[in-house]
């Protein structure tokens, strides 16, 4: 277990942004997370997590209390049945299981961070969520001061979001474990139409394991959204805001916003939610609203390459990103009556 104490976090995140924290430590087993959490609530020292950073926004004053970087390794595949430490690299746990033929998350490929925070965020991309093949989560429960293990259905897990989301300060994902598929070398069927379409098949078709994983791999990285020091375009969150899901009776205002701003033929993106919901594109809304690719004159721009990324081009602050985003929010809100919410977790700030 490795202690400093002034410990700058921006290298820590994706973002590469945010002041330090008063004292970092890294732990490299379960036991030693456990015994910095404790130790933190027993102090009533505040406690921040951290994994691969790719999902955090800290603000320049850093974090006055601990924040714990989890380091943990291991990675266990029996059969199709996979266990992850929380401080595994995700792209290269889901690397392995295509390499060992298996399906179920090869289109989740190339996603920066930690296999703990999958399942907070209930991460998902090009027709998977991780909700679909996790079946356990073990975690260090704060309020109970034990290790727990949660099923499938008592994650709670929904469009990015979770029990662990909807609780933060509650649990600290120590394993995530996977049911897989052995399909032969194939993967699981394509459900995205633009992965479909890369790949020359028709959605629900199946294509070996590897050529999906290499084509998301592409697609992401034409987005800026696999991690590159010298691309600025990856230096972010990736996606910065959810996908709205509006009530059909929201989504027959937005509609009609939509053909009075950009005329009678206009149809925004529609998908659906489940009962009574529509989910529209972010992206789409931030596009429309007037933010295009490369938006913005300062250190903190809108990604050349997708526009639901927010960047910081080398030199930025929190509080630039920060300006950008909610120059975005209210753009987006004046122009459909939506209020987008993002991705990222703040800390120390918020939008």
């Amino acid at each position: 277990m490795l202690e400093t104490y002034d410990a700058p976090l921006a290298p820590l995140t994706t973002f590469r942004l945010g002041g330090p924290a008063a004292r970092l430590v890294t732990a490299t087993s379960d036991a030693e997370v456990i015994d910095v959490v404790r130790a933190a609530d027993a102090a009533g020292t505040p406690l921040l997590v951290v994994g691969g950073g790719s999902n955090l926004v800290i603000g320049d004053k850093g974090f006055e209390g601990t924040a714990l970087r989890i380091a943990t390794r291991g990675f266990e595949l029996v059969g199709t049945t996979l266990e992850l430490a929380a401080g595994e690299v995700w792209t290269d746990a889901v690397a392995r299981t295509v390499e060992a033929g298996l399906a179920g998350i090869e289109c989740l490929a190339g996603i920066p961070g930690s296999a703990g925070a999958t399942p907070i965020q209930n991460v998902g991309a090009y027709g998977q969520e991780v909700s679909a093949t996790i079946t356990e989560v073990v975690a260090y429960d704060r309020r109970a001061g034990e290790a727990v293990t949660l099923t499938n259905e008592e994650c709670a897990f929904a469009y990015r979001h979770s029990r662990f989301k909807a609780d933060p300060e509650r649990y600290v994902v120590l394993r995530v474990r996977f049911v897989l598929e052995d399909a032969d070398g194939m993967s699981a069927p394509i459900k995205y139409a633009e992965t479909a379409r890369a790949l020359g098949v028709e959605p629900g078709d199946r294509v070996p394991v590897g050529s999906a994983r290499e084509t998301v791999l592409k697609l992401r990285a034409g987005k800026g959204m696999v991690l590159d020091p010298e691309d600025h375009d990856t230096w972010s969150a990736g996606s910065f805001f959810t996908n709205p899901i509006l009530t059909d009776a929201d989504f027959a205002v937005f509609h009609a916003r939509v053909k009075e701003r950009l005329g009678a033929d206009a149809e925004p993106p529609a998908y659906p939610a489940g009962a009574g919901h529509t989910k529209t594109s972010a992206a789409w809304l931030i596009d429309k609203a007037g933010f295009t690719k490369g938006y913005g004159g300062g250190p903190a721009r809108i990604s050349a390459k997708h526009t639901l990324a927010l960047t910081n081009r080398g030199a930025a602050t929190t509080e630039d990103l920060l300006a950008l985003a909610r120059e975005v929010v209210a753009g987006v809100r004046e122009a459909f009556g939506i209020t987008l919410v993002n991705e990222p977790v703040m800390v120390g700030v918020e939008l």
